[in-house]
């Protein structure tokens, strides 16, 4: 007769199986979420310390930067990326935005019990695959679970850290009259792919989302030795509010080119089909650029030159006003203010 092994657990049920209040209480089955799946994907050499926290070594020379962003994005698959690249993707591009180097990641998840173990393997999957090709590992992580109706399958928070070496800092504070207003590609791809994705809405071209990390291209634009005084990613609110944002903390205007505005052919028809405006619409894989007059062409040859900015375009410019207004010069010669983005004009996109 063949004897049971008394420590025998069987193994995560990975194609069928579903989490459970137990994964979440600190017993024997979250200990074996977390090593047959968080770690199975996501282990390196500082989360296999197995502590509370990780120790790092220190970044030496600079000053360290430090984001958070939590992800409830809905659905959670769409196309061109998922919860989990968009997690990994979204805080690395918080701390790239500062001028500094990312370099670790934090992950908490929260679980809605009955989530499907297949789909939590593929978001973890994905963060891996997206830590990797970024090269910022995943260096420690929680996990909750909640009961069955009080989340919405997994809810994800990232944090991220990186440094910033001396005299590269960048904030929304340095824009400066005269310089030039720069984006690295196409406006509204992300959140248009949400939409069309979530409200089962068909189009002849496809929408893709635009998830990716955005560190090497800024390290592209670094290189070409132009006068960068401002970084940041449009994200939630769009281009629209990120210019906003940086108006008032600079202190001055700014004046877009509609017609310079890069926007897809299928975005500008889903957001006229939905009645929406693409400067207002997430990005999650574009960035806005501020530099000197004098180097604006040859940081957009350098944004060009990178499989990130491709469809990079000069948009605008700075400009003295007290009143720190946006303003827009439209294709038909007349201006418009480019105001803050007021209420929630697409939920859940990030």
């Amino acid at each position: 007769m063949t004897q049971t092994r008394k420590t025998y657990i069987r193994p995560l049920d990975l194609k069928t199986g579903q989490i459970d209040m137990a994964h979440g209480s600190g017993g024997r089955a979250m200990a074996q979420l977390i090593e047959e799946l968080f770690a199975k994907y996501l282990g390196n050499e500082y989360l296999a310390q197995g502590d509370d926290g990780a120790l790092l070594p220190h970044p030496g020379e600079g000053r360290l930067v430090m984001a958070t962003d939590s992800h409830v994005v809905s659905p959670l698959f769409f196309p061109g990326g998922d919860i989990g690249c968009l997690s990994v993707h979204g805080t690395i591009n918080d701390v790239a935005v500062m001028g500094a180097e990312p370099l670790y990641l934090s992950a908490g998840f929260i679980i809605e019990e009955g989530f499907k173990f297949a789909d939590l393997a593929r978001i973890v999957q994905s963060m891996a695959e997206a830590a990797k090709a970024a090269g910022v590992p995943v260096v420690t992580g929680d996990t909750k679970v909640v009961e069955r109706g009080k989340g919405d399958g997994v809810f994800i928070t990232t944090t991220g850290v990186g440094v910033v070496r001396p005299g590269n800092e960048l904030s929304g504070r340095n824009a400066q009259p005269g310089d030039v207003i720069l984006v690295s590609g196409t406006l509204g791809d992300h959140g248009m792919a949400i939409m069309a994705e979530r409200e089962s809405l068909g189009f002849e071209s496809p929408i893709v989302s635009d998830s990716a990390a955005l560190h090497g291209l800024i390290a592209a634009m670094r290189a070409s030795g132009a006068a960068i005084r401002v970084l940041r990613d449009p994200t939630r609110g769009g281009l629209a509010t990120t210019l906003n944002e940086i108006a008032k903390q600079s202190g001055v205007g700014m004046m877009l080119q509609e017609k310079a505005l890069p926007v897809k052919p299928a975005v500008e028809a889903a957001c006229e089909f939905l009645g929406l405006d693409p400067l207002y619409v997430a990005n999650e894989g574009k960035l806005v650029a501020i530099c000197a007059e004098a180097d604006a062409e040859s940081l957009l040859a350098a944004m060009q030159a990178h499989p990130l900015g491709g469809d990079a375009a000069i948009i605008g410019s700075v400009h003295a006003d007290d009143h720190h207004f946006v303003q827009m010069t439209t294709a038909f010669g007349g201006r418009r203010i480019v105001d803050w983005l007021s209420g929630e004009q697409l939920p859940r996109i990030c």
